[in-house]
Order: structure tokens, then C-alpha cells, then sequence
């Protein structure tokens, strides 16, 4: 971490400074340094604090961002996995019992040439298979399709454990059903016989492990190359690796699933590792013990970080910003609430300074070197605390758009299965020989529906199935408690003329995102495809219409994509920005989001992210556009776009009367003061800097040390303050809001809030004020009388003060009227509240 080297090397140079005036301070003029030497020796001993504490703070926010980073990418990764494998043990179950295959394995029916044929039919609707495999209870092989794979027979355990299961079992291992392959990831189930259920054969699903782990790494590896992706078995081995040159298959690699900082050594370098095992999903927990990990050598970790996020934000919107820095870390808010103590600390020295006579003039130097020194301090402060807030940003943001690549991957990955779904339900003989009948029979129909029910049963991802024929009637359908509003109803006639048009098998049809009678009106998408007579592929029957329970699995990805991040939220909207789906209880289904335009003409596939201001709080946005998976979306003519997009809450709006700007702006230019003149005590109200004559003006306190109380019917008036010496309190005086005096509105308190202590006639007040400034001295002819109002009462501005050659202006309060217009006499003041009441009274 270069730059925090760069950092603690300046605080330390800094922290000899401080302990140099010190020193000079105690040898050249302690006696009349003797009020301000206490406050040196406590901001000396508060740097010495924060010096450690910035450090400390900069390190551990860095290495969150980099644990943050690594923890999205590692869980997002066993997230997919989990979720593509659940599909395959549904995809197993439902295989194992069609009729066709059955009959053929059962030896009652069927050739092997006709049985391949199905079997390739179905891997070209689900892709994500290399082989498909029926054995006999022996092992022999019925039927496979892969014809560079000269397989005849197998002993592989699974076949024993499949008969003997009444569920699917996954095997991944070397298995002689692919000869020659490392390891395969093998879903089998026993397949039993028509007649007398008694199991006969076996169906093997292998899938394409190899291929779709390079699918997942792809888009989740580092670009730059310096972290690695890895899916880990039960015993911490890797057995799939985004680079394999680097972190090789077989390899056993430390892990740290606590997502705790830790350094783990492998191979003689250290790392950083993030490891998530899978919460599951639909009750389906993935492979026994798989786990995902990222891995990034520490010597790069915190290299290449990306920022200039600040930079291009409007400066009233990084000045708000920055002000929640109490939220957002801590540390850093004391670090801050610390440089405006420097701030005051030399404030109050300056005005103890304030006049000629004795060594005064020595103290004035001094203080000229707190002052400097103080400022160069307030200013490593403020870029340290800038950068390290630049680049949580700029982390979040990257984090952000990461979760929504994750959104509609999960998305395009679940609309993919659901396309082969509707296709290959379409090829069900029963389904077929049923529609191609003229007439329904109630025994017909109630066959329809147990198929429906069952299929149902095994993918729960549906509102509901429904079959209809060849005129859009439908005939059967499951869900049976909700069916009398279905079935005998009838499918809208744009769909149907659609459905009868697909010219083959491969073909599917989607309904657009709208209320649907399918599914009990709401919106959803319906996925159709077209039933064909079994003796003529050419001849349309009627179809199957596949109700996607929208409103529960969308909810589920959004949820699951953002995990338990509780100031964030996501949404699914179309182009147009039409809310799909929405974890934001105020942004309902069908209402349009607000979108940067930007984003609703990102490309498939592509990705931004930014901060915005939204519904008055500054918000983190990430937005990404689907791209489809495999052949969905990118090659079978349906274009459907989504975009996912990512709301983080980065607290409310604050306008901030002093940015950074206004400051410099207001900074006093060489020339401008004088060396002896006359001195005032300067601060702002809000954006206007305003002036005290310096003799009048005691001190400056923090506003926290306000004490609210019942202030009675006296106008302005907001609490107590204490006045404490060495520690004790010897009394108290009330406070008034200055900028409510001034300008009618109450002044609300920041953490740069002070209270001026002024004393008028032995009588001591508050004043609350929005920052501090300086106490400059001016000469004689930059003072002139302010404009009065004619037959106006006399104003409190009573003079300007013309700074900066001119370009800035300071106006001065008339202690006297200021006193008059709060309504502050000696007598009633001491009537009520003595101007420094005795602790003891």
C-alpha cells in the first residue's frame, strides 16, 4: 500500500513539527502561551492518535475492499453452479420417466436408432449435456450419443446405487462411461419398467462440467490477471481453475471461509482468499462439500485499484458526500472531528493573542506556525480521508456492476431452461397421440393433467402447465385447486396464430411481460411451443404453454444476487425502463423506472455504473443489459432485452453551505492583512463570512458541547454551554442561534458547527456558528460603514471589510446592537442566567 507508506511518512513529519513548536512555544513565551500551551500538548498527544488511527483506518478500509471484491466474485461463482446443477437433477427425474425410453430399456417397444434420435432431440433443446447414456441393469449400454465415444458397457458403482435409489444420484469422478476423461459430473436415475414398475436400465446425463466452468470463469477472472477463480471439492482440492497454469486441477490450496482478513501462504507466496460454500436452492445444496474461492497475491492486491470517482461527481454532490463520513467509517469521522479541533485550537490562540504589548508578538508567531502547520495537517487529512472514500466508491461501484452481471446471467441462465422446457414437454408422445384426437374423453383429460401434475411436481419454477388444441382451447392443466378458472378456457389468439406458425421442433414462442390468466393475472412470461401428430412432424396439433412464476423467482435472484446487503435493492426493467421485477418495496411491478438514459442504451451485455441523487438520498447505481446464454437469446431469433440494475443507499442529501471551493475562495491572499490593525475574529454563517471585533470575542467551542433546555419565550435562544478551565466547570451562559438572528431560519448543527463565546459588558453569550475562520488583523481603509436602511432600525452589520484586493467581503457585526436586538440587558440577564453562573449556585 504505496500510499499509505506515503501517508505515514507525512504524519510522522508532521507529528516532529508539531513536538518543534511545542518546545519553541514552552522556551520563547511560555507566560503569555500559558492559556494555549495545554491546548498544544493535547493536539500533540491527539495527533500522535490519529496518526495511528488514519493509518490503521486506511489499511483496514483497503483490505475490505479488496475482501469485498473477492467475496462478490467467489459467491456469485458457487451461486450459478448451484443453480444450474438443481436444473440437472430435474432434468434427470423427468427423463428417467419417459415413456418412450422406458419402453425401449424395458425391451417392450422401440428401436435404438429411433431412441438416439430422442435422446439427440433432447440434448439439442438442453445443450448444456456432452453425452447421454441408457444401460441395462448390468451395465450393458442401450443407447448413447456421442459417437466418438465407443462405449459398450460400464461397472461404475453409480449404476448399482441408481437402481438402488428412488432419486437421482450425481457421481463426479473418472467413470468408464467417458473413457479417457480426468472426471466426469455424472446425474443417473433407475428407470423402471411400464408393466410392473420394477427397475430395468439406468439414464445417464453427463454434463458438460469443462465447458461450462470455462463459460462461468470467463466472465467473472480478473482481466488484469492478478487474482485467480477456483471450485474446490470437500477436501480443498481444485477441481476447475480460471487458470490452470497457475493454480493447477488437483491442487490443494488454503482456504478462508470465515471471510475474515487472513493471510494464507501456498506455494511461497501470500494471499488473500474469499471462500463461500452454497446456501443452496430450491433445497438443493450443489456436489457434497463444493466450494468456490478467489485467490489474489498479496504483493498485487491493492495495486491497480481504480478511483477519480469524486473528481467526476458535481462538487456540492462530493462535498455531501463526504459529510457521512461518520457513517461511513468511523474512524475517519474522528479524524476529521480532530482536524477542525487543530482548526479552533489555533482560532482560540489567535484571539488570546489578539492585541500589542509584552511577547505577544512571539505568541503571534507561534500560532502562525500552528496555523501552518495545522493546515498542512487539515489538508493530509482531508486527501487522505477523500482518496480512501474515493476508493470505497469506486469499489462499490465495481461491486455493484458486478451483481448486476451476476442478475441477468441468473436470468438469461433460468429464461435459457425454461425455452427447453415448452420444447421438449411439446415432444411428449401422450401429449402428441392426445391432441391429435378430435374429441377430448373425460379419462383423456384427466391422463393430460396427472402427466401436467407430475411434470409440475419436478419443476416448481412454474405458475402452471397448460395443454390446448389445435383451436386454443385448453383441454388440461395442473395445478388442479385453481384450474376452473383455466381449463376449457383458451389461449389469446395472437398466441395461438404464433404457435401454429413455428416450422419445427427447435421453435418456441414467448408471450411478452404482461398480466396473464395463466398466472392467476399476473405479469409474467408464458413459454409456448407447438405439439405435432406423431405420424406427421409437419402437422400442428395444438400446443403447451409454460406459466414462469415470475413474481417468486425473480424476487429469489434479486435477493439471492444481492445477498444481505441491507441498504441495497435491485430491480429487472425492460428498455423502456418497465419494472419486471423489484426488491424496492416503492418501485412496484409495471411502473417505469428512472434511469439515466445512458443505461437504457447500454449493448447486450454491457454494463456502467455511477452515483446519483434519488428520491433525496445520494444513491450508487449499477445497471448491466443481458446477453443471453448459449443459443437463448443470441441465435434462435428471440430477442427479449433485461436490464438488472442495483440501488445502494449512500445516505441523504446534504448541501453543504462550504465546499472546498467556496473555502479557497474565501482564503485570505498575502497583502490582504496587515501586521498590526485592527483584529476581528472571523467564521461563516453558512456561506457568508462574517466578522467580531477580536476584543469582545473569549473563546470557540465545539456545538456538541451545546446543552438543549427549555429556553422559555426568548427568541433564538437554543441551549446552555458550560465554560470549563483545567478541566472543571466553572459556569455557564446560554446561546443563540446567530444564523437564525441574521438570516430567520434555524442554523443546522454540522460537525464543523462552533460556539463563539462573547462577552459585551462583563455580560458572556453564545453564538452559534456554522465554521471557523480566522482572526486577521486589517488596516484602517479597508474598513468602511456598511449601508443602513433609512428610518430602518439601526442594522447589526455596522461595517465591511474589503479583502483580497476587493474581491471578498466580510461583514462585521455591531456587538452592541447584536447584544440590544437578542434583547440582553446586565440587569435581566442576571435576572435569568448570570452571564457565568458559579457551578455551585
Amino acid at each position: 500500500m504505496r500510499d499509505v507508506v506515503r501517508c505515514d511518512e507525512s504524519l510522522r513529519e508532521l507529528n516532529l513539527t508539531w513536538r518543534m513548536i511545542e518546545a519553541s512555544t514552552k522556551m520563547n513565551c511560555a507566560e503569555d502561551a500559558g492559556g494555549i500551551l495545554p491546548m498544544m500538548a493535547a493536539t500533540r498527544e491527539g495527533f500522535q492518535r490519529l496518526e495511528t488511527e488514519l493509518v490503521s483506518s486506511l489499511v483496514h478500509q483497503k483490505v475490505t475492499n479488496v475482501m469485498a471484491e473477492l467475496g462478490t466474485r467467489a459467491r456469485h461463482v458457487i451461486d450459478i453452479i448451484v443453480r444450474n446443477l438443481y436444473e440437472r437433477t430435474a432434468d434427470v427425474g423427468f427423463l428417467a420417466t419417459d415413456r418412450e425410453l422406458c419402453d425401449y430399456v424395458a425391451g417392450i417397444g422401440g428401436t435404438r436408432e429411433a431412441v438416439v434420435e430422442r435422446l439427440r432431440a433432447y440434448r439439442d433443446k438442453y445443450t448444456v449435456y456432452d453425452e447421454i447414456v441408457l444401460l441395462d441393469i448390468r451395465g450393458g449400454v442401450l443407447a448413447h450419443i456421442d459417437a466418438h465415444s465407443p462405449i459398450e458397457g460400464s461397472g461404475d458403482p453409480l449404476i448399482a446405487r441408481s437402481l438402488a435409489s428412488d432419486t437421482y444420484v450425481e457421481s463426479f469422478r473418472a467413470t468408464d462411461l467417458r473413457p479417457g476423461r480426468p472426471r466426469s459430473l455424472v446425474y443417473s436415475r433407475r428407470m423402471l419398467d411400464p408393466r410392473d414398475g420394477q427397475p430395468v436400465g439406468v439414464l445417464c446425463l453427463v454434463f458438460g462440467f469443462e465447458k461450462e466452468m470455462a463459460s462461468i470463469f470467463a466472465s467473472r477472472h480478473g482481466r488484469d490477471g492478478r487474482s485467480n477463480i477456483m471450485l474446490l471439492d470437500a477436501d480443498d482440492r481444485i477441481i476447475a481453475s480460471a487458470d490452470e497454469q497457475w493454480l493447477p486441477l488437483g491442487t490443494v490450496v488454503p482456504v478462508n471461509r470465515s471471510a475474515q482478513p487472513e493471510l494464507c501462504i501456498h506455494a511461497g507466496r501470500t494471499y488473500l482468499v474469499q471462500t463461500f460454500v452454497s446456501d443452496g436452492y430450491q433445497g438443493y445444496a450443489g456436489p457434497p462439500g463444493w466450494q468456490s474461492q478467489v485467490m489474489i497475491p498479496l504483493e498485487v492486491a491493492f495495486s491497480g485499484r481504480a478511483g477519480g470517482v469524486l473528481e467526476r461527481l458535481d462538487e456540492a454532490v462530493a462535498e455531501g458526500l463526504l459529510s457521512h463520513a461518520r457513517s461511513f467509517c468511523p474512524p475517519l469521522y474522528e479524524i476529521v472531528t480532530a482536524a477542525d479541533g487543530i482548526r479552533r485550537v489555533v482560532w482560540n490562540g489567535q484571539v488570546m493573542a489578539a492585541g500589542e504589548g509584552g511577547d505577544l508578538h512571539r505568541l503571534k508567531t507561534v500560532l502562525e506556525q500552528i496555523s501552518d502547520t495545522g493546515a498542512r495537517s487539515n489538508e493530509l487529512f482531508a486527501r487522505s480521508i477523500r482518496d480512501l472514500y474515493d476508493t470505497v466508491l469506486a469499489s462499490s461501484l465495481a461491486s455493484a456492476e458486478f451483481t448486476t452481471q451476476l442478475l441477468v446471467e441468473l436470468l438469461d441462465r433460468n429464461l435459457y431452461e425454461r425455452s427447453d422446457d415448452c420444447r421438449w414437454w411439446a415432444m411428449t408422445p401422450e401429449l402428441r397421440s392426445a391432441l391429435a384426437q378430435p374429441v377430448l374423453d373425460e379419462p383423456a383429460r384427466r391422463a393430460l393433467t396427472a402427466l401436467l401434475e407430475g411434470i409440475h411436481a419436478l419443476y416448481t419454477v412454474y405458475t402452471r402447465l397448460v395443454v390446448y388444441d389445435s383451436h386454443g382451447r385448453i383441454v388440461a392443466a395442473s395445478e388442479p385447486r385453481a384450474q376452473g378458472s383455466v381449463v376449457d378456457g383458451r389461449i389469446e389468439d395472437d398466441t395461438l396464430r404464433a404457435v401454429l406458425a413455428l416450422p419445427d421442433s427447435q421453435s418456441y414462442h414467448v408471450t411478452p411481460f404482461l398480466p396473464s390468466a395463466l398466472c392467476d393475472g399476473l405479469p409474467t412470461y408464458v413459454y409456448h411451443a407447438a405439439v405435432r401428430a406423431l405420424d406427421d412432424e409437419a402437422a400442428v396439433v395444438g400446443g403447451i404453454g409454460i406459466a414462469f412464476n415470475s413474481a417468486r423467482e425473480f424476487e429469489a435472484m434479486l435477493s439471492d444476487g444481492i445477498g444481505a446487503q441491507a441498504d441495497m435493492s435491485a430491480l429487472f426493467v425492460d428498455r423502456r425502463g418497465r419494472v419486471i421485477a423489484s426488491t424496492d418495496a416503492s418501485v412496484a411491478v409495471g411502473g417505469t423506472l428512472d434511469l439515466p438514459p445512458e443505461f437504457l442504451t447500454l449493448g447486450n451485455g454491457g454494463s456502467a455504473s455511477r452515483v446519483i441523487v434519488r428520491d433525496g438520498r445520494y444513491t450508487l447505481v449499477g445497471c448491466s443489459v443481458s446477453n443471453g446464454y448459449r443459443e437463448f437469446k443470441r441465435t434462435d431469433g428471440y430477442v427479449e432485452d433485461v436490464l438488472a440494475v442495483a440501488f445502494q443507499s449512500l445516505g441523504e442529501v446534504r448541501t453543504p453551505q462550504l465546499t472546498a471551493r467556496h473555502r479557497a475562495l474565501t482564503r485570505l491572499t498575502e497583502g490582504s492583512t496587515v501586521a498590526s490593525g485592527a483584529e476581528f475574529a472571523t467564521f461563516f454563517i453558512d456561506a457568508a463570512l462574517m466578522a467580531l471585533p477580536a476584543e469582545h470575542v473569549i473563546e470557540a467551542l465545539p456545538a456538541w458541547h451545546l446543552t438543549a433546555v427549555s429556553t422559555g419565550e426568548v427568541p433564538h435562544r437554543i441551549g446552555m454551554l458550560a465554560r470549563r478551565r483545567e478541566g472543571h466547570v466553572e459556569g455557564y451562559l446560554w446561546a443563540f442561534d446567530l444564523g437564525s438572528l441574521l438570516g430567520g431560519l434555524p442554523t443546522v448543527i454540522s460537525d464543523t458547527s462552533q460556539v463563539v463565546v462573547l462577552r459585551y459588558q462583563e455580560v458572556e453569550i453564545g453564538l452559534l456558528v456554522s465554521e471557523l475562520h480566522g482572526v486577521p488583523a486589517f488596516a484602517a481603509q479597508q474598513i468602511t460603514r456598511a449601508p443602513q436602511l433609512r428610518g430602518g432600525a439601526p442594522a447589526l452589520v455596522s461595517h465591511l471589510i474589503k479583502a483580497n484586493e476587493g474581491h471578498l467581503m466580510i461583514q462585521v457585526l455591531d456587538v452592541a446592537r447584536l447584544f440590544a436586538s437578542l434583547g440582553i440587558m446586565k440587569d435581566v440577564m442576571h435576572s435569568r442566567a448570570p452571564a457565568c453562573v458559579d457551578s455551585s449556585a
